[in-house]
Formats: structure tokens, C-alpha cells, sequence
């Protein structure tokens, strides 16, 4: 485990909250150097503990109105490499190894049925696919890419 004290804590949140904020806000706001920033957010990056930058999306505003989530039975013993081949799909966001009665869930968004429906029959036509069970998301009550550390 790699250790992080409490100004490490400070950035990573406030770098959540607005990943485009500059160091030297950043810096004022936390009340540190702009120079303890930059090498902080440097080692936090080397560390692997920030992996990127990113935006957060709201990607219904973009027309992907439908998103579902697939639970799939792989056979074969492929599952990493089913795995890895499910994580090219453009309309995957997420791909999970689990345990129960999956061997993996992923989670799609899409602009329309017909998307879900040629993805879905895609999948079931690979080699390493028993089977899969899809929900069709009704209503996003929350939906965040990470948690305060």
C-alpha cells in the first residue's frame, strides 16, 4: 500500500472537484506552496493513485439516453481475455470481473434500442459467451467515478 498523509487527501479531493483548478489556486486554497503541489500531484501521478484527468460527461445531454447493464457467463476458461475483448466496445463504459452467479458485468451506454440490440447479439455470438442477462437501466439515481478518499 502506498502511503498518502492528509495534504495528499486535500489534493486528490479538491483535484476531484475541479481537475482543471491551477496549482497555484490549488496551492492558495490549500495553503502550501505552488512547488509542493506540483511534486505532490507528480508522485501521486508516478504512484499510479492518479491515473488521469478527465472530464465527467453527462452523456444523456449527448443523446446516449439508454444504459444497461450485462451480466455474462463465459465459458472456456477465457474469461480474461473476454474480458479484455468487451473493453474495446466503444459503447462499454465499464467492465467488471465478480464474483457470484457472473463471471463478469459490464455496464454500456447507448443513443437507442437498436444500439443495445446489436451489441447484445454481438456478445452472444463470441466464442468464449455462454450466456448473458441484461437490465436496462430505468432511472440514474447516482452515478460517480470514484469516492472521497
Amino acid at each position: 500500500m502506498i502511503k498518502v498523509d492528509d495534504l495528499d487527501l486535500k489534493i486528490i479531493t479538491s483535484l476531484r472537484e475541479d481537475s482543471r483548478q491551477s496549482f497555484r489556486d490549488l496551492a492558495e486554497k490549500l495553503d502550501v506552496a505552488e512547488g509542493t503541489i506540483y511534486n505532490r500531484v507528480n508522485k501521486l501521478k508516478e504512484e499510479g493513485i492518479i491515473k488521469k484527468f478527465m472530464v465527467d460527461i453527462d452523456y444523456g445531454k449527448l443523446g446516449y439516453d439508454l444504459s444497461a447493464v450485462i451480466g455474462i457467463i463465459s465459458k472456456g476458461g477465457h474469461l480474461a481475455e473476454l474480458e479484455k475483448d468487451l473493453a474495446k466496445e466503444k459503447s462499454i463504459t465499464a467492465v467488471y470481473d465478480v464474483t457470484g452467479e457472473y463471471d463478469a458485468v459490464v455496464v454500456a451506454k447507448f443513443k437507442d434500442r437498436e444500439e443495445l440490440n446489436r451489441l447484445v447479439k454481438k456478445m452472444n455470438t463470441m466464442e468464449h459467451i455462454e450466456r448473458t442477462y441484461t437490465m436496462v437501466v430505468l432511472n440514474v439515481v447516482k452515478e460517480e467515478h470514484g469516492i472521497e478518499p
